[in-house]
């Protein structure tokens, strides 16, 4: 079993910034992709950001040049953080990690998500 905390979201207003955050814990050999996805109403869930091991980024076109996600794999964390918000930002935001289990054995979890609002 693997858990997934986020925390860091909330109201703002357009223009303003948020930073979330999400820690990974649990049965885990290893942490492989780690990412950040977002549903609003009415829509499917889409990726916003995701991160591999090695530090490589993918970003949706959307938040390219206003989000940028990092991770600690120490700690088993990933931070997403947003500037420039817009309106269309608000959705909740999901964590979501895949790991290896053990060897030859891989799983994903999702955080419960948490919600982030863009309006004046």
């Amino acid at each position: 079993q693997v858990q997934l905390v986020e925390s860091g979201g909330g109201l703002v207003q357009p223009g303003g910034s948020l930073r979330l955050s999400c820690a990974a814990s649990g049965n885990m050999l290893s942490i492989n992709a780690m990412g950040w996805y977002r549903q609003a109403p009415g829509k499917q869930r889409e990726l916003v950001a995701a991160i591999t091991s090695g530090g490589s980024t993918n970003y949706a076109d959307s938040v390219k040049g206003r989000f940028t996600i990092s991770r600690d794999n120490a700690k088993n964390t990933v931070d997403l953080q947003m500037n420039s918000l817009k309106p269309e930002d608000t959705a909740v935001y999901y964590c979501n990690v895949q790991f290896t289990r053990r060897i030859g054995v891989r799983g994903d979890s999702w955080g419960q998500g948490t919600q982030v609002t863009v309006s004046s």
